[in-house]
């Protein structure tokens, strides 16, 4: 025992030394067990289906995601890590920012419309930045390994492997990033480098302190679309601005503010801000199932902003609650034509177009959703329709990854791949344990793990008689095993304790019950 902790206290501090790596920014010694080929392997798999999550991109006005990626682009020139920078602006009302490893940075639209000058702009970018530059997320993640320790040596031996896969699980990995909070260690470092940066940059820093004392302003205040978007992940304080403002006076004076700049390239986008207000009110109404008002809010949006795709969008989503089909293809029609881009379109006007029994165009259709996201409406969709077509081996892998989903569209598209799949191979749903009882009978337990009642269940049980030959008995068990439930039952045949071990029992045949 003594031998075996001094081994893994030896591998431990192996991995740790290993581990060890010096942050770009700050030139301190810090552990890392993620390379730089996974973080830029995971920046590029997760950044555009994180994106699609959260409402695809804004295309509305191009001239304002111009605007931003030059600030982005001016600030990643002086950061002290190389990296394939990409700025984004994402189609969401709630004020956010986030940035994925490797570089890959997101500004909502909703916190554009907050900001009041291209410092403050500079001062939300800088500080994202930061957080690729100092592999903040990578040592997340190197930590969230150390806590189980078993999985050290399973991170380093899969260094480099391609995480495609976890896109198509939905970004699942992505997510996390982007949602989980860092250190305040991390987020001082943000604040104080990404002020450095856009001094370097030639922004006044003073923009930094101002964006942070409106962000405690707006906490103090409870509201919601903040305390929901970068509050979650960016907690301000009065400790924070008081950093800055120590920080401001370690760097030159003055540098450019740019308010009315930026004014001047916002000023489509604030103005539309009541389209999408109304909008998001839409979506709300369309949820408690009132199509009417949802519509209405829809085209109230569309008369401010017609070139915005979502409200066409909500609009083709209401009439399909309503009913009116032909109206929504028009409305999905329209929302394409203003952005291809966004796969929520094509899902729904896929699944419209399955609705009725327009195969080829909905087949189409569906195949550009999970292109842009793969989801389990989809998928699920894909699979009936596959089925209706006799391609069963097409139908069962739509629905295995439909049935990847916890949602009750998973459960169908479970329910569905069982039906299929259970008569070629019940011992993959169906579980089997045998043994033998005090009088030697051979007695088997069958459980049905799944959501549907399971019939016509065969357990197939080989052993050796007498001379030594391998025999086989089929038994059928009688009636219906619930979903859920557990059946004991006797294989009738008696055996010895001494022969148990030559017995092997499992299940051949069962189909899902009527």
């Amino acid at each position: 025992m003594f031998i075996l902790k001094k081994s893994l206290v030896f591998f431990a501090a192996l991995a740790l030394v290993a581990g060890c790596a010096t942050n770009p920014v700050t030139g301190k010694r810090q552990l890392s067990l993620v390379s730089e080929a996974q973080e830029l392997n995971i920046g590029q798999t997760q950044y555009a289906p994180l994106r699609q999550m959260q409402g695809g991109d804004y295309v509305a006005d191009p001239e304002v995601v111009t605007y931003v990626q030059s600030v982005g682009k001016k600030l990643a020139a002086v950061a002290d890590r190389p990296l394939p920078y990409e700025f984004k602006v994402l189609n969401n009302s709630t004020p956010n920012a986030w940035a994925l490893p490797g570089g890959k940075i997101v500004v909502n639209r909703g916190l554009l419309t907050e900001l009041k000058s291209e410092a403050e702009l500079a001062a939300v970018l800088g500080h994202e930045i930061v957080h690729a530059a100092a592999r903040h997320t990578a040592q997340q993640m190197s930590r969230g390994v150390l806590l189980q320790g078993a999985i050290v040596a399973t991170v380093i031996g899969t260094q480099g492997k391609d995480y495609a896969q976890l896109a198509e699980a939905g970004a699942g990995i992505g997510a996390q990033l982007v949602s989980s909070k860092f250190s305040r260690d991390h987020e001082r470092e943000a604040d104080h480098y990404g002020m450095i940066y856009m001094s370097r940059a030639g922004y006044d820093p003073q923009g930094a302190i101002e964006l942070q004392k409106t962000f405690v302003e707006l906490a103090k205040r409870g509201e919601t679309d903040w305390l929901a978007g970068l509050f979650a992940s960016h907690p301000p304080s009065q400790e924070r601005v008081d950093a800055n403002i120590e920080t401001a006076k370690t760097l030159p004076t003055g540098g450019y503010v740019g308010a009315e700049r930026y004014r001047a390239k916002m000023a489509q986008l604030i103005r539309t801000k009541p389209a999408y207000a109304a909008y998001d009110k839409g979506r709300k109404k369309l949820a408690e199932g009132n199509a009417a008002q949802a519509r209405g809010l829809a085209l109230q949006a569309v008369n401010i902003e017609p070139r915005e795709a979502l409200f066409f969008g909500l609009l083709g989503d209401a009439e399909t609650q309503a009913g009116n089909t032909a109206k929504a293809m028009r409305d999905y029609d329209a929302a394409l034509d203003l952005n291809d881009q966004f796969f929520y379109f094509y899902l729904q006007r896929g699944l419209l177009h399955a609705k009725l029994k327009e195969m080829t165009p909905a087949e189409q259709d569906l195949q550009a959703s999970v292109a842009l996201l793969p989801t389990s409406s989809a998928y699920y969709e894909l699979g009936n329709i596959a089925k209706a077509r006799k391609q069963f081996a097409k139908a069962k892998d739509y629905y295995a990854k439909a049935a990847k989903d916890p949602s009750q569209t998973g459960k169908s598209a479970y329910s569905a791949l069982l039906e299929m799949d259970l008569p070629a191979h019940p011992d993959k749903y169906l579980q089997l344990r045998s043994g033998i009882d005090q009088t030697g009978r051979v007695k088997a337990e069958v459980s049905n793990p799944t959501p549907r009642d399971i019939t016509g269940i065969v357990v197939l049980i080989q052993f050796s008689d007498n001379t030594g030959r391998t025999q086989e008995i089929r038994r059928p068990l009688q009636g219906v095993l619930k979903a859920g439930r557990k059946s004991l039952v006797d294989l009738g045949l008696k055996t010895s304790p001494e022969r148990v071990k030559g017995l092997r029992t499992r299940i051949v045949a069962a189909r899902v019950a009527p």
